[in-house]
């Protein structure tokens, strides 16, 4: 009997230390994600009401002006929107194809496969300086001003032909006046010749008096004044910069929703005469269509709060003008934000604009986001009534 009752007291003092440990452990974990929701709710709470006295129409409609003390920030807000769907369009679905590849058609254990996740696994761990770094040595200087190398000399190339012609002074003497160059540029009728027959003013000014050019020297004279065009920062060198940035998130989320695919329905699909080609675009992609969106937000998400990668490719001090073409340089919110923050020669007239620009890039954020989610729930939704 009284065996019994110290076997009794132990097992309800085992029960009593299981609870307590249990309890204690919910406690600590509720805390916890407590704590991570209350200092996001303080963060969002205390942006807004700093910042929303500044939101007004002409803030998000007007140009930065006087020393980025007033005006507004519409130049950094179409920045921002077309570098994350340049982003966007160039990463996700290079993220999507390696994924495919890596779980559809390469070998577990074989070398490639191991060779694709260690990079993928370093590029995750690169610091996002880096990539701006590589962005400025491969884009810009390697790319870009290869292009530029062959543009250029296919433009010299037919600036001799052009000067060549019949009509041509150059052709018949091999000289002339700056204003016989520019009559000549002008007469070929292209708009190919519009940077080089403005450029002829400079030339009247170093040769006056309509004195004779050598032709050779003309040529040189256009070679040196050549204006780079791809190897320069652009809103272009900066997405694609971006896009390698968010790939390891890509392809990881991607890699995982094909996973979940089922094995039998692959299979299936298969047997029934499909190709291996056939199966992965009428079965897998679309059974993994929420994951492949979820990565889109992902990589949204990342690109468009990061300045480091493109301090070196793209983003501009100050431009009041929108980007007109994929070589334009471009205002961006997170790096407007770096400015006003560190670079403004009056904080006090500035840190309202900050808080403001800040709001702006948060909710420019959650409505990228929240359309991505809202796409992927559509599409889930579909997938469920064609699936009953």
């Amino acid at each position: 009997m009284e065996v019994q009752n110290i076997n009794n007291e132990y097992q309800k003092s085992k029960s009593f230390s299981k609870k307590f440990s249990d309890n204690f452990w919910i406690i600590v974990t509720g805390i916890c994600a407590f704590t991570i929701i209350a200092l996001v709710i303080y963060l969002l709470v205390y942006i807004f009401v700093l910042g929303k006295s500044s939101i007004s129409w002409e803030f998000l409609t007007q140009a930065p002006a006087e020393g980025l003390t007033k005006g507004g920030i519409f130049p950094c807000i179409v920045g921002t929107a077309l570098l994350v769907i340049i982003m966007s369009v160039a990463g996700v679905p290079i993220g999507t194809i390696t994924a495919i590849y890596l779980t559809e058609y390469a070998k577990e254990n074989s070398i490639l496969s191991k060779s694709i996740r260690f990079a993928v696994n370093t590029l995750a761990g690169v610091p996002a300086i880096v990539f701006g770094l590589f962005g400025l040595g491969f884009f810009i200087a390697t790319l870009g001003r290869g292009v530029d190398n062959i543009e250029q000399n296919n433009k010299i190339q037919n600036m001799e032909k052009v000067f060549n012609i019949d009509s041509s002074p150059l052709r018949t003497t091999g000289k002339a006046s700056a204003e016989q160059v520019k009559q000549i540029l002008i007469k070929d009728g292209k708009n190919y010749w519009d940077e080089q027959i403005d450029l002829t003013k400079t030339l009247a000014e170093m040769y006056p008096n309509n004195t004779m050019i050598d032709k050779n020297v003309v040529i040189q004279f256009y070679k040196d004044r050549n204006r780079p065009k791809w190897g320069q920062p652009s809103i272009l060198w900066a997405a694609l910069t971006m896009a390698l940035l968010t790939l390891p998130v890509v392809i990881v989320s991607v890699e995982e929703a094909i996973r979940t695919v089922p094995r039998d329905l692959r299979e299936a699909s298969l047997a029934l005469g499909a190709t291996k080609f056939m199966t992965i675009v009428k079965v897998v992609l679309p059974g993994s269509m929420t994951g492949i969106l979820t990565g889109a937000i992902l990589a949204v998400s990342r690109g468009a709060g990061e300045v480091a990668p493109i301090l070196f490719v793209g983003a501009a001090y100050f431009l009041p003008n929108l980007p007109t073409s994929l070589n334009s340089q471009f205002m961006e919110l997170g790096y407007h934000i770096y400015i006003l923050t560190t670079q403004s020669t009056n904080v006090d007239a500035t840190k309202p604009l900050l808080y403001a620009t800040t709001l702006v890039l948060l909710s420019l954020t959650f409505i990228l986001n929240f359309s991505a989610i809202f796409l992927r729930s559509r599409v889930r939704a579909k997938m469920t009534r064609q699936g009953n």
